[in-house]
């Protein structure tokens, strides 16, 4: 039976920062666009993190169960797995997705009601969907190729857009640049994910984006995605000059740039995947007090 320390190590923690970014960005940019009304913003906020990090958690939980199952982390070099290491059965395992897949449902339930925007139930569906399927059923799209794609959508797109709704019930084009940015970090932790596991994902028949492109094409990938963000908040600098302080979020992104570029490989990449997400939640953060001013 799996320990209380080793569920905690097996929900990811590194991970959540990319919950937390996206609803911080989102804040941001709905606090831009209609000023700080704490009885609506507060609220809704908490609601939209509760979900962010329920369906993180969810995800990371099912992508355990799933690869555990097929036997895709029996070789791996990354941090640790409950299934794959035998810590908890897989019918734990695949509990413990569903119940956090399940409350993030709930809490999404509850935003939608207060926020009376009824038919964002259908995104709220097929973010979960994504979150099971990524590497769960028959044809897991995380085994296509497509799960940066889904991770910029959902994690990018439709959690900073969302939000941003969600609080004021209305879309601007700093909430769609400020998706865009967070999507494309969240992608970086993805991606350096897969490209720590290229060697082993190629060979179990794990088609993941990083197999594709190749290492040298995943560098350059990750590389785009730690740059573009900064130059997608240029638009909003000239907009609103306070943004100029999410520039301070720029040294952050030296020390991922330097390990990828430096071709490190395998378990060596595991410092990127911390450092990452201290970049994208440190942006997030900027830009919410950024947009906030």
């Amino acid at each position: 039976m799996a320990t209380l320390s080793q569920w905690v190590e097996g929900a990811r923690p590194r991970t959540l920062p990319a919950a937390i970014a996206p609803v911080a960005a989102g804040t941001g940019a709905a606090l831009w666009d209609t000023g700080f009304e704490a009885g609506i913003a507060i609220p809704r906020a908490l609601l939209a993190l509760g979900v962010a990090l329920s369906l993180q958690i969810g995800v990371n939980y099912a992508n355990d169960y799933s690869d555990g199952v097929r036997g895709t982390d029996d070789d791996r070099v990354g941090p640790f797995r409950l299934t794959g290491s035998r810590a908890a059965t897989p019918a734990a395992v695949k509990r413990a997705a569903v119940l956090a897949l399940g409350i993030g449902g709930l809490l999404g339930l509850a935003l939608i009601a207060i926020a009376g925007i009824w038919w964002t139930v259908v995104v709220g569906a097929a973010a979960i969907a994504a979150a099971w399927f990524y590497t769960g059923g028959k044809r897991p799209y995380g085994y296509l190729g497509l799960g940066e794609l889904f991770v910029f959508v959902f994690f990018g797109l439709v959690a900073v857009c969302g939000t941003a709704y969600a609080i004021t019930e209305r879309l601007t084009a700093v909430a769609v640049l400020a998706a865009c940015a967070i999507g494309l970090l969240a992608v970086v932790i993805m991606l350096t994910n897969n490209l720590r596991d290229l060697p082993t994902d190629s060979l179990v028949g794990k088609r993941t984006l990083a197999v594709r492109l190749g290492d040298r094409g995943t560098r350059i990938l990750l590389t785009a995605c730690i740059v573009v963000p900064f130059v997608l908040m240029v638009p909003v600098m000239i907009l609103h000059l306070p943004t100029l302080l999410v520039l301070l979020a720029a040294p952050l992104a030296i020390r991922p740039l330097r390990i990828v570029l430096a071709g490190t490989q395998g378990r060596a990449l595991i410092p990127v995947l911390a450092a990452a997400g201290r970049l994208e939640l440190v942006f997030s953060l900027l830009l919410l007090v950024a947009l906030a001013i």
